[in-house]
């Protein structure tokens, strides 16, 4: 299928020499995915409701100071290929180009929407990602801003003292809340007014009750439910027991399922490839396969690696937090870490995910080990 049969040439566009607080207004009012920005006619990139939560950012600034760039799909690209280039540029939305020119959009909901009955195939338990990021309820709005900006997420399971699940705070509230109350200030008032926003606790902002899903649900369902709700994603829980944080699934998620490869190497997907320096694809397939080696029993179906720039520099080069994320027969494993620029990043992302799967390894031998001791009991 080709990409044309899913973009759309409805979309909106601004200028880069706009003042943000347009950028902002058309938001609220039109809530698009993403907003093309071009400069004197020709295309610069995309401006996403994410990129906003950054509040020190005045409305008079240019549309352009936030501008980051999107991958360009042509409309004759395959869908799948459409799919891994949204991921991989870690944005929701991408010009669509012919000839050259802005022809028009593709967003992850249009994708979605034109491969929904084939989704059926896929329970969320083969998506989802297992150990979601968390805020507590009486956490304040400036935490929650934090987190959002620190992890890449978009959205946050709010949970009690308990720990029990009662809300979600995604990037989408956080604007909403702050764009409508800030307006109800004078121009004057704006500063003092932003500060007292972001002390006010995570509960006056969440939506509640969080949307949830089930590891057995059909992702076809799963993804019906989002768009009914408008929901970008939903809260991952245990069969019977709604209270508990299992996990979440994004449409992310499931576009990420949809490129999947069918090659004999490990398929490896990499968010934010445009920060890559001295690495490449094929070093980070390398490396992961050399982890997974060391678990023979462990086959690695896919990799996601994620990075993700920190404002941080250190002589120029920008602190980066990387997140390898694999699939296996065995489960997911995860590891994480931070340095400065993406090969340093990865290499403590990936030095912290071998002493997981070695852990993994180590937890199978003991359960191995006492089933042995178990058998040999049970025949005295």
């Amino acid at each position: 299928m080709d990409i044309a049969d899913i973009a759309t040439t409805d979309f909106t566009e601004l200028d880069a020499e706009t003042n943000l607080g347009k950028a902002r207004s058309v938001f609220e009012e039109e809530n698009p995915k993403g907003i093309i920005v071009t400069k004197a006619g020709d295309y610069e990139g995309v401006i996403t409701q994410k990129q906003l939560l950054r509040s020190h950012i005045e409305d008079h600034t240019k549309v352009e100071t936030l501008t980051k760039s999107a991958p360009k799909v042509e409309r004759t690209d395959d869908v799948r290929d459409v799919a891994r280039a949204l991921v991989e540029g870690g944005t929701k939305v991408a010009p669509v180009f012919e000839s050259g020119s802005l022809w028009g959009v593709v967003s992850q909901d249009l994708i979605l929407e034109a491969v929904l009955e084939h989704l059926d195939s896929l329970i969320v338990e083969q998506i989802y990602t297992e150990n979601a990021i968390t805020i507590a309820e009486d956490a304040t709005l400036g935490q929650a801003i934090n987190r959002l900006r620190e992890h890449g997420v978009s959205r946050l399971p709010v949970v009690d003292e308990d720990g029990f699940l009662t809300g979600v705070v995604t990037t989408h509230d956080v604007v909403e809340f702050a764009t409508r109350n800030v307006q109800k200030t004078t121009r004057g008032d704006r500063s003092g007014e932003g500060d007292r926003l972001l002390d006010l606790p995570v509960y006056d902002v969440m939506s509640s009750p969080a949307a949830t899903t089930t590891l057995d649900e059909s992702v076809r369902d799963a993804v019906e439910r989002m768009f009914d709700k408008d929901y970008s994603g939903l809260v991952v829980t245990p069969e019977g027991d709604d209270r508990v944080v299992g996990g979440v699934v994004t449409k992310t998620d499931v576009l990420r399922a949809l490129s999947y490869t069918e090659e004999d190497v490990m398929d490896v997907q990499i968010t934010n490839v445009n920060l890559l320096d001295t690495l490449s694809r094929e070093s980070i397939r390398s490396s992961i396969e050399e982890i997974s080696e060391k678990y023979g029993k462990m086959r690695v179906r896919h990799a996601h690696v994620r990075f993700h720039e920190h404002k941080e520099k250190l002589r120029g080069t920008p602190l980066i937090q990387c997140k390898i994320r694999l699939r296996t027969n065995r489960g997911q494993v995860a590891g994480s870490g931070e340095g400065y620029g993406a090969e340093q990043a990865f290499s403590v992302a990936r030095d912290k995910l071998e002493r997981n799967v070695l852990e993994v390894k180590g937890v199978e031998s003991d359960r191995e080990y006492e089933g042995q001791l178990l058998r040999k009991l049970g025949e005295l």
